[in-house]
This record gives C-alpha cells, sequence and structure tokens, in this order.
C-alpha cells in the first residue's frame, strides 16, 4: 500500500502544486470588480403609448467575478432589457434591474446606478390645430395689414396625450414686414418646439400678407 502511494511522488507533488497554483489564481480573481456603463434598452412598448419622462440610456453597473471573464467582457454583448409589454397608463417603477442584466454565470453585480427606473407612459393622440403667422415690424408709414392668408390653415400634431390636448395653434417662424409697401407672399417653418408631440407631416405652410395704402380719412 506504501509503495503504491510513494509511486511516481514526483509526479503527484508537481500536480499538487499545480493545482495550489490554480486555486490561489481563482481565488485571486473572484476578488476583481469593474465598472461599467451599460446600455439601458425599452422594449415591447405598447401599442399607441409612449414614454413621457427622462430616461438614462446607460446604467452604471459594477460587476466582480474572475479576471479573466472580466477582461474578456464584450460590452455589445450585455445589456438591461426592460419589457414595457403589460405596462398600463401612468408611472411605473421597475427594480432589480441586475436580474436583466444577461451576464455569463460566474460574474455578479455588485451595485447599479440607478438601482430602479421609473417609467411614465401615456396614451399617443393626435389632433388639428390652427396655424398663426408671427409678424414682426410695421408696414411702410401710410400702409396696413389688410389681410393673412395662409395654407393650410391647420395643421396635426401627434403625441403624448397631456401635450396634445391643451394644444390649440402652431405659430410659424417670424417673418418681417418693416417697412413694406406691397404684399408678401413666403413659405414660412412652422414652429413647433413639443417636448413629447410632434407635427405629423406638414412642416411649412405658405402664407400671404395682404399690404395696401391705408384709407384716407
Amino acid at each position: 500500500m506504501l509503495k503504491k502511494l510513494t509511486k511516481n511522488w514526483a509526479l503527484k507533488l508537481l500536480a499538487l502544486v499545480f493545482a495550489c497554483i490554480l486555486w490561489f489564481f481563482v481565488t485571486g480573481e473572484q476578488k476583481l470588480e469593474r465598472s461599467y456603463a451599460v446600455p439601458l434598452e425599452l422594449k415591447n412598448m405598447p401599442a399607441g403609448m409612449m414614454v413621457v419622462n427622462d430616461m438614462p440610456s446607460m446604467i452604471d453597473v459594477r460587476i466582480s467575478g474572475p479576471r479573466t471573464l472580466l477582461m474578456n467582457l464584450d460590452l455589445q454583448d450585455i445589456g438591461i432589457a426592460v419589457n414595457l409589454k403589460d405596462l398600463e397608463p401612468g408611472l411605473s417603477t421597475l427594480k432589480r434591474l441586475e436580474e436583466r442584466l444577461n451576464l455569463p454565470g460566474p460574474l455578479k453585480v455588485t451595485r447599479l446606478s440607478p438601482s430602479y427606473i421609473d417609467v411614465k407612459l401615456e396614451r399617443v393622440i393626435s389632433k388639428k390645430v390652427l396655424v398663426k403667422p408671427q409678424l414682426s415690424g410695421k408696414p411702410a408709414a401710410g400702409h396696413r395689414v389688410a389681410a393673412v392668408h395662409i395654407q393650410p390653415q391647420q395643421v396635426m400634431v401627434e403625441g403624448a396625450e397631456s401635450e396634445v390636448s391643451v394644444l390649440d395653434s402652431v405659430a410659424t417662424e417670424p417673418l418681417d414686414i418693416t417697412d413694406a409697401r406691397e404684399t408678401r407672399r413666403e413659405k414660412l417653418s412652422l414652429s413647433y418646439p413639443g417636448r413629447y408631440s410632434s407635427l405629423k407631416n406638414q412642416l411649412a405652410v405658405e402664407v400671404e400678407i395682404v399690404i395696401e395704402p391705408t384709407p384716407k380719412q
């Protein structure tokens, strides 16, 4: 029995040394931590709804694990995907983001910032609103603005219900008529600074400013 144990003792000792080295190597790797900026992806937006609050595009994540895995971690292969499929209109708080991070098994998340996100959804609606021209300056002395014609007179706005529902008009870019003596015809861009809504199709309108001599008293 003793003879069997001592047979090839040098090879067995060498194997034991390598095993100890490997153990210390793996143990040392497990203590390594690194920080990453991981993209946040919103998936399966419910039909007819949209997000109406500021959302982070990246999540700061601190990950621990074997050094080799961390050094070879490809950021293009990881991300935090949030499924919005079953959310209703209103504010929802989504927690436990680390569970949505697709990491290789040995790697663990030790910190996230932010650790949760608030998602506010609203219904998307469309509405026709009037176009109002912005005029600056005054015609030449002895002249006046007799009429203003706009084509089209209304445009379609689409977006978040809370923003679109209170809208009644959209302004054009300013048109300077200082010292004008004749009728002006211009194609003017529409000025619409909506945050969660936008012009659906029409981005400019034709405007005619009829300028004529002031009638004598």
